[in-house]
């Protein structure tokens, strides 16, 4: 069997994972009214052998959203329709966490309630995030997001409860574990990097101030499913939708730190080379995370191959590794990867949007 190291169990937190290829959080597009059903339904089915699904960022509110037909966990229907896709994730042995995302200013006000403006740490527009967004012929298409506005002080409680109550949705639904996404600059990430962070309240300035909201976030959504089912996603140095960071890397080792000493079950990091950044993780600062969170699961995702991921496993700096783009196009990737197989191409074409094309109807290998 090649790539003995990817098909070990490995223990994150509260769970033990069948293999060590990770399913990555991936944007489809496909959820016009927000609401999962049979096709999505088909669609994890079909990679319930990765060793954790980790779901596409879900919207938690209303004032989430940033990207039409994305789905959302805020509403009854919602869960009921997430929970049709968990059924069909454990009816083929798989396991799923649902990742929890708010996009902060990385919107525009037409997708927002009432046509207001898209929440943010401060009132900063980031110089080039586009949101996704329907236009009045019908069509959908990128747009210039638009300039939000500061979240006041004593709307922060109302902020975090919100994703408290979408872990709370998320477990009725049967999710195995939830992801905080503080990653890809969105909002969490926004209040931590200090080009997007100009508060002087207790959530800016400082490091600790910075990192408050998304440690306040972890807190309470471990409050609901226990830290030993709570995962984060972080992009260290990643630069898209105008985000910029004058201390990057001394975030990162604070925020590892922080939810190590949470017992949180995993650490996944998105690697910024994933969004053409050319900036690249060196070896040293993989083990840098590692030595600081070294109670959980540490993942690592960004243009992994099965032999990078087994390499890095083997050398003891990750637990598994997280795979995207391969996993839209080769439902049965672990097998693949198992049988030293060729990979199937994404059509990039059909990433967003749509229906079965680019979605379901990739082949598996023994079609």
């Amino acid at each position: 069997m090649a790539h003995d190291i990817l098909f070990t169990p490995v223990q994150v937190g509260d769970l033990t994972l069948s293999n060590r290829v990770l399913m990555a959080p991936l944007t489809r597009a496909r959820t016009p009214d927000t609401i999962p059903g049979p096709l999505q339904e088909t669609y994890y089915g079909q990679r319930a052998g990765a060793g954790l699904i980790i779901s596409e960022a879900t919207n938690i509110s209303p004032t989430a959203v940033g990207y039409v037909y994305t789905p959302g966990i805020w509403t009854d229907a919602q869960e009921a329709g997430w929970k049709g896709v968990v059924e069909a994730v454990h009816a083929k042995g798989g396991q799923i966490a649902m990742q929890l995302w708010h996009v902060g200013r990385v919107s525009h006000t037409s997708v927002q309630p009432n046509n207001q403006a898209p929440l943010a740490p401060s009132a900063l527009r980031g110089e080039g995030a586009q949101a996704f967004i329907e236009f009045e012929d019908g069509s959908s298409g990128r747009e210039p997001a638009s300039t939000p506005r500061a979240i006041e002080t004593d709307e922060i409680p109302a902020l975090i409860d919100e994703y408290r109550q979408a872990a709370v949705r998320a477990k009725r639904a049967g999710f195995d574990m939830v992801e905080v996404h503080a990653a890809n600059a969105y909002l969490l990430q926004q209040f931590m990097a200090t080009g997007s962070n100009q508060r002087t309240d207790q959530y800016g300035g400082s490091i600790e101030n910075r990192a408050r909201l998304p440690l306040e976030v972890v807190d309470a959504v471990s409050e609901v499913f226990g830290p030993g089912r709570v995962g984060i996603r972080l992009s260290p140095f990643i630069e898209i939708f105008g985000l910029t960071d004058e201390q990057p890397e001394e975030m990162a080792f604070y925020m590892a730190e922080e939810v190590n000493r949470r017992g949180i079950a995993y650490l996944h990091i998105n690697e910024p080379d994933w969004a053409g950044d050319d900036i690249h993780l060196t070896d040293e600062f993989r083990q840098a995370m590692r030595d600081r969170f070294s109670r959980g699961a540490l993942f690592f995702c960004g243009h992994y191959t099965a032999e990078r991921a087994d390499d890095t496993i083997t050398r003891g700096i990750a637990d598994a590794a997280v795979f995207g783009r391969p996993f839209i196009a080769n439902p049965d990737l672990p097998e693949r990867f198992r049988r030293e197989a060729s990979l199937t191409e994404p059509d990039p074409e059909t990433f967003y949007g749509g229906a079965e094309k680019g979605y379901t109807d990739y082949p598996f290998l023994i079609e």
